[in-house]
């Protein structure tokens, strides 16, 4: 549906540029799906010398998505999703065990003109979310609350604004209870080249904090990251796809600021036969 974007992803193509794929540690992905609709994947990360895993199951029958995952410490997260439980909506019920005080309802209503998310906690003090935006898919305005009903206090709130174009985003919005403005903006340079950069400014501390960062198409499967930070930490990638939906990501992060310590670096491994 061609309407405005859900508050939680306006600025989320920059953001994206900036962070996603980027690891410092040694990750493995296997994933695989069968034609009766039921996926599995297995997931192994090795962070320092403790090593985490999880497996997740998927399976998806009309318009219902069954989640379930179990990690190394015997937790099992499980969300069922249904689409279109009335027209142009959604609504999913996720909980986690042994906790059970986890238990959430989330509904999400998109309009060419709007989208709406919903989350309600489902205990005897549940924490309440509400976001909103409004206008078009080019151009929106929206907002989110959270609030407490245990200590019956608001838990955060924000506000922004989002201007979408084919070949640039820019996105402004006011956080952490308005004592934060951030501002992002990325720009597609062609077809191979885009750059992305984010600021954000703290009123209390008149404290500044920036990233840029660019993407690099060098081939059809191969492409390079690269970021800076204001705090002197320098990062790249190289993402090769090296067989179909099969990937094997390099990443190395030098913090300048640290002479005496060692650059990061991190391996990822995924495969999707």
């Amino acid at each position: 549906m061609a309407g405005p974007a859900p508050f939680v992803d306006m600025g989320k193509k920059a953001k994206d540029l900036l962070t996603k794929d980027y690891n410092f540690d040694q990750k493995f992905t296997l994933s695989m799906l069968s034609s009766t609709g039921m996926g599995l994947t297995a997931t192994g990360l090795k962070k320092d010398q403790i090593f985490f895993g999880d497996i997740n199951t998927v399976y998806k029958c009309g318009n219902t998505t069954v989640d379930v995952k179990v990690d190394t410490y015997s937790n099992v997260s499980t969300k069922v999703t249904v689409n279109d439980v009335w027209p142009c909506s959604k609504a999913a019920l996720s909980f986690r065990i042994p906790d059970h005080k986890s238990g959430k309802l989330d509904v999400q209503y998109l309009h060419p003109h709007a989208a709406i998310d919903s989350s309600i906690g489902l205990n005897p003090t549940p924490l309440l979310e509400l976001s909103a935006t409004i206008g078009t898919k080019e151009l929106s305005l929206g907002g989110e609350v959270g609030f407490d009903t245990a200590s019956a206090s608001c838990t955060k709130y924000s506000a922004g604004i989002g201007l979408n174009k084919p070949d640039f985003s820019v996105a402004l919005l006011l956080t952490d209870k308005g004592q934060a403005l951030k501002a992002s903006y990325i720009h597609s340079v062609n077809a191979f080249t885009s750059v992305a950069a984010e600021m954000t400014h703290r009123f209390s501390t008149y404290e500044n904090n920036f990233s840029i960062g660019s993407f690099h198409a060098v081939d059809p499967f191969t492409v390079v990251k690269t970021r800076f930070s204001d705090n002197g930490k320098v990062a790249m990638l190289c993402q090769r796809e090296w067989r179909p939906k099969s990937l094997i990501t390099f990443s190395a992060e030098y913090d300048s600021k640290a002479i005496n310590a060692s650059p990061k670096m991190g391996f990822a491994l995924a495969l999707k036969p």
